[in-house]
């Protein structure tokens, strides 16, 4: 059984701040999503956008991510908690963030974005999709450092004892590194091969929609379910539940482009 090295998830203080692993993570997703999308708009697959509209679109996606990542983990998580102590919604920095809620809100930035600059909103998804698997691959990094979403408990070799957790020696799924392979690695190879040739508007958005909600949906199997919810229906966790739809509806939009001509 291998031991969770128990990182500090702090890594140096400036006076009374203090920059955090899991901060310094999504510092690097955004730096990769505008290296990549700019690599993109030089190599001719821009879709329209211009290297300028890398920069402010990273905005309105920060901004989506951040408000409906937390909407999202009180909408579908702690519905209960946070309607009789709203004023805790807007305590992010205690945690509690969704990814589901966090893409939902990316759309709807980038809809404002696409709306104020004239832009196509499923073509602007299309040059998005492939540069966002990176970003997520490091905030499961971040999860590992901080030994927080562990998996179930196994038997395999690998299995990992999280101190943090369990005080027990229980050996546990390493979830996170998982998901960081198959969610970010994975799934950033498969878009970054796909959409390197043009492909029918919408096309790309369906695949990551579908390799995502797929991943994610194999992983559930393996992730501790959060404790105050469990498991649900059909034994499925919610993280399985709300994966579900990005399937059908990554499934039905590639279907959808694909009846139409390429380019």
């Amino acid at each position: 059984m291998l031991v969770h090295p128990q990182f500090d998830p702090v890594i140096f203080h400036l006076g009374p701040l203090a920059l955090r692993w899991y901060g310094l993570m999504y510092v690097i997703g955004f730096i990769a999503f505008i290296a990549l999308g700019k690599w993109r708009v030089r190599h001719g697959l821009g879709l329209g956008l211009e290297e300028r509209d890398v920069d402010d679109m990273l905005i309105y996606g920060v901004v989506g991510v951040i408000l409906g990542g937390r909407l999202g983990y009180v909408l579908f998580y702690k519905p209960d908690y946070y309607f009789a102590h709203p004023a805790e919604i807007v305590r992010i920095w205690t945690g509690g963030m969704s990814f589901h809620g966090g893409f939902l809100g990316v759309l709807a930035g980038v809809w404002l974005f696409c709306r104020m600059r004239g832009k196509r909103w499923l073509a602007t998804m299309d040059f998005i999709a492939p540069l966002t698997p990176l970003g997520l691959a490091a905030g499961r990094i971040g999860n590992f450092i901080n030994g927080e979403l562990p998996g179930r408990p196994t038997t395999l070799p690998w299995g990992m004892w999280f101190p943090q957790t369990d005080h027990e020696r229980i050996a546990r799924h390493p979830s996170q590194l998982y998901e960081f392979g198959l969610e970010g690695i994975a799934l950033f190879a498969i878009l970054w091969w796909y959409s390197r040739k043009p492909r029918p508007m919408g096309a790309v958005s369906g695949a990551f929609l579908a390799g995502y909600g797929t991943f994610r949906f194999l992983v559930e199997f393996t992730r501790e379910p959060d404790d105050f919810l469990g498991l649900l229906a059909l034994g499925m966790s919610m993280g399985q539940w709300l994966s579900l739809p990005m399937i059908v509806a990554g499934v039905a939009l590639m279907l959808w482009a694909h009846r139409k001509p390429a380019g």
